[in-house]
């Protein structure tokens, strides 16, 4: 006869979590603990907006700034905010499509920011990462 243990074919997960309301839509919240983060969709689409505007431009398609934004139907004003996230340095934009998106909003990523990667890194908190 076997010494060894009998295992139950049950398994217990406890996974501490809370149920959040936003904007009618339910929403599970971890605990701040964890470092489990979720994509931020819409930043993401406008890098990836971004950087097709840019392939535009570079590529010809569209001559100038106005002229692409007149076909996006969207201002020019706002066109060059968003071209503005692919200065970002590449390990900034790698992590936003990881789902570890700045501290800092969408609003304060589209302003005027140093074109420096490691002065990037520090201000948005990348910096030792």
């Amino acid at each position: 006869m076997s010494n060894k243990p009998v295992l139950s074919e049950t398994v217990t997960v406890t996974v501490p979590f809370r149920i959040a309301k936003r904007g009618g839509r339910k929403d599970i919240q971890l605990p701040p603990s964890t470092n489990n983060h979720s994509p931020d969709y819409t930043l993401i689409k406008a890098v990836a907006r971004a950087y097709r505007w840019r392939r535009i431009i570079e590529g010809g398609e569209m001559g100038t700034i106005a002229e692409l934004a007149e076909h996006e139907k969207i201002s020019p004003s706002y066109l060059t905010r968003v071209m503005r996230l692919t200065l970002l340095a590449p390990d900034i934009i790698e992590a936003i499509l990881d789902g570890n998106p700045p501290s800092v909003g969408m609003s304060e990523l589209l302003d005027p920011m140093t074109p420096i990667w490691a002065e990037q890194r520090a201000e948005l908190g990348y910096e030792g990462r």
